[in-house]
């Protein structure tokens, strides 16, 4: 399933800190989960999908460094946006 415009808007809108806001950390984590959890089954049916599995891989990466920046600047923000998606750390 990909992600309609409807459904990215409705992720922007349950983590947006304002009105206007579409670029903020907490933003860009959760339209990442979004998008690795879509992925996540592709790659346990496709196991020599290597190529997509680097895209990934990368979007983990990025999101990853989006939380260590989270953490450092807010811890706050850091710890609600962990609890509110559900991740692990």
């Amino acid at each position: 399933m990909t992600a309609t415009t409807a459904h990215i808007a409705q992720i922007v809108k349950g983590n947006a800190r304002s009105a206007n806001d579409t670029g903020s950390p907490e933003v860009q984590v959760a339209l990442l989960t979004d998008r690795i959890n879509e992925l996540t089954p592709h790659f346990k049916t496709h196991l020599k999908d290597h190529h997509g599995r680097r895209g990934l891989l990368k979007m983990v990466n990025r999101r990853k460094s989006l939380l260590t920046y989270l953490k450092e600047t807010d811890a706050d923000r850091y710890t609600a946006l962990i609890q509110k998606l559900g991740l692990r750390k």
